[in-house]
């Protein structure tokens, strides 16, 4: 029982080296490759949470659009712009559940959100009217939901 005091991984060397007919490269190739998977096994900080790539802190404004019947209305144009600028800044679209979601700097800040439905009727064929301005405030990083209501 030669091979008794050693360890698996030499006796699996020496195996291969056997069948290779005694060629060192092979059994060098074998090996390092088998230091370089050890090396990424037994590394525990190699892939630590520091590494990833860290998000930026945002406010998250979720919007649900209403038509004057209580129902919730798809394709509708949200307009999101500062309380102190005049132009939006950002332009969502409502979904099937009448839902937007718009990630904006986080707080404090205040902005004013309003729901125009150009060219969107109701079951009736008549024209739905933009909604009131609405303002909401930040004050960190925070989520707030709010409604809109069409007429």
């Amino acid at each position: 029982m030669p091979n008794a005091h050693r360890s698996p991984i030499i006796c699996a060397f020496s195996m291969i080296l056997s069948r290779l007919g005694g060629s060192l490269v092979p059994l060098l190739a074998c090996l390092l490759v088998y230091i370089v998977a050890l090396q990424v096994v037994a590394a525990p900080g190699a892939f630590s949470q520091s590494d990833r790539i860290t998000e930026k802190p945002y406010a998250l404004l979720f919007v649900t659009v209403w038509g004057p019947d209580d129902h919730p209305v798809y394709g509708v144009n949200v307009s999101i712009r500062r309380a102190d600028k005049k132009k939006p800044r950002w332009e969502i679209y409502s979904d099937h559940r009448g839902e937007a979601a718009q990630r904006l700097p986080p707080g404090p800040g205040d902005y004013v959100v309003v729901a125009d439905p150009k060219g969107i009727k109701d079951m009736n064929g008549k024209a739905l009217q933009p909604s009131d301005e609405v303002k909401v405030h930040f004050i960190k990083e925070e989520r707030v939901d709010i409604g809109l209501h069409l007429k």
